[in-house]
């Protein structure tokens, strides 16, 4: 199943300057997000990749056309470093497009300009290129197929940084919770879609913000309410914590880790799967 990512975007709040790297392409350990990303989708057997490239789209090809395997895989040098035997391979079976989608272009946009590559495709996967979870994929695909759902999202719950303040009609502080004790669900990304979304998608449009409205008025969009490991990359901050559970060695999303990480019990991660209709979701891209 073809795999659209969408690496397009400014990420703003990411840089420290104008010749920084786009946001896919900052680093937890010693691969980019964007990698940890691909390797999450080639864990289910889904190693046929469309990138949908923008600001930075070089520094994408040129971090692939310069791939080094030995950076995350064991291997045996040889004869002075004239021969090099890998143990492991990360991406020989992987295939990549890089398609130029533009510099301004709404997530929907990018997504009708690679429609000719996903010919034949009846059901194909999407996603942003800077957030990570250990949501069970192949769980999720089943469940859709199952369905007559147009599109799918993983829905979470916000993010417990964040404080809600309930204020009364004198300016008085009330109230103080966290956010994630609220009945809301925010979209993290993981779409799983059928061609039937691009009959929605109309040019320039957004994909969330228009398609995904129109389908949740017939319907047609299905949500996965999904409490485990999720995390967004997109401030310093967020890159911070993300960076120390990968040297800490337990870092959730590494599901294909056989070595250094145990890899985590699905049948655990999988309990909070669950397909939500009619509940409050909030759209956050």
């Amino acid at each position: 199943m073809k795999v659209v990512l969408f690496c397009g975007g400014l990420g703003l709040r990411m840089r420290s300057s104008i010749d920084s790297a786009p946001k896919p392409m900052m680093a937890i350990g010693d691969r980019p997000v964007l990698w940890h990303i691909m390797r999450y989708y080639a864990h289910f057997g889904h190693t046929e990749f469309i990138l949908c490239l923008g600001y930075g789209g070089a520094s994408v090809k040129q971090y692939f056309m310069n791939y080094d395997e030995t950076h995350s895989n064991d291997f045996v040098l040889a004869r002075g470093g004239r021969e090099i035997e890998l143990l492991r391979s990360d991406i020989s079976e992987w295939r990549i497009s890089f398609i130029e989608t533009g510099i301004d272009t709404s997530i929907g946009e990018r997504l009708r300009r690679v429609r000719h590559l996903l010919d034949g495709d009846e059901v194909f996967l999407a996603n942003y290129g800077d957030v990570l979870t250990d949501a069970p994929m192949d769980r999720i695909v089943d469940d859709f197929l199952d369905s007559d759902a147009t599109a799918s999202l993983l829905a979470v719950p916000p993010q417990a940084s964040f404080h809600t303040v309930g204020v009364g009609d004198d300016g008085r502080v009330d109230r103080i919770s966290s956010a994630a004790d609220l009945p809301l669900w925010l979209n993290g990304g993981y779409f799983v879609l059928r061609q039937g979304v691009f009959d929605v998608l109309g040019e320039g449009e957004d994909l969330v913000g228009d398609a995904f409205v129109r389908l949740a008025e017939r319907r047609r969009l299905s949500a996965v309410r999904y409490t485990g490991f999720w995390a967004p990359m997109d401030t310093l901050k967020e890159r911070s914590l993300l960076e120390d559970l990968d040297r800490s060695g337990h870092a959730p999303w590494k599901l294909w880790c056989d070595n250094g990480s145990p890899v985590p019990d699905r049948t655990a991660v999988a309990l909070p799967l669950e397909t939500m209709h009619g509940e409050m979701l909030t759209v956050t891209r």
